[in-house]
């Protein structure tokens, strides 16, 4: 599935005006991620023209069925969080395909299992919610930035929200739920994103031509079977 931004439709006053009316349930990527310090870089370095176009033309209310089927089929994600002596703290998050899961267009929310026990990413969300997550889907190139607003749930708390999380066989041990209430997010580019394959995928792509070699096999077989 190509996942790359659709075209943006011309700025008219009508659109401006769609524009207007969303603005309050909708949020601009660019329009978070700009601040005055990186527009002031991107003047400087001469992309701040068509970075404008973008922060003034992109509205996005909620995840879209594209941005929803490459969430459902990710193993994995990178979330940073802020700590309180300011610093951002990275974490990989992994499980089975689709642990991260759309509640709605606008909450993705997963359980938080058992792991190190440091606990710097839960710790962080108790005195700053935001964060940003980095979903990839590397065989494709394929990049999506999200921003979001974090809660933690206990798992008392929510029973059902427990179950619909719930990744049945996963043998690791629930400590917490996170919701994550997207802000904003945005499709990045392609440019220096290496390939990588897991071994289910290279397996996968193996398929024919293992096929392959055993009809040749086979064949052979045969022809020796007819030798006088």
């Amino acid at each position: 599935m190509d996942h790359q931004r659709p075209p943006l439709p011309p700025f008219t006053e009508e659109t401006a005006k769609q524009k207007i009316q969303i603005s309050t349930m909708a949020k601009n990527f660019a329009a978070l991620a700009f601040t005055p310090a990186v527009k002031e870089m991107q003047e400087k370095l001469g992309s701040r023209a068509s970075y404008a176009r973008m922060e003034r033309d992109t509205w996005l209310d909620g995840l879209t069925a594209s941005e929803l089927d490459f969430i459902a089929e990710r193993d994995s994600f990178y979330m940073a969080s802020i700590g309180e002596n300011g610093f951002p703290y990275i974490q990989h998050r992994g499980g089975p395909k689709g642990f991260l899961k759309a509640l709605d267009s606008k909450r993705l929310a997963f359980i938080d299992f058992k792991g190190n026990m440091q606990y710097i990413t839960v710790g962080n969300m108790a005195t700053h919610e935001n964060v940003a997550l980095i979903l990839m889907d590397y065989p494709s190139r394929t990049r999506l930035k999200i921003y979001a607003k974090a809660e933690i749930v206990e798992l008392k708390d929510d029973p059902a929200l427990l179950a619909l999380l719930d990744l049945g066989a996963y043998k690791f041990r629930p400590e917490r739920m996170m919701v994550l209430h997207i802000e904003a997010y945005d499709w990045n580019c392609q440019q220096h994103i290496t390939p990588r394959y897991t071994i289910e995928e290279i397996e996968e792509a193996l398929v024919p031509q293992r096929d392959y070699i055993a009809k040749l096999e086979a064949e052979i077989e045969a022809l020796k079977s007819k030798r006088p």
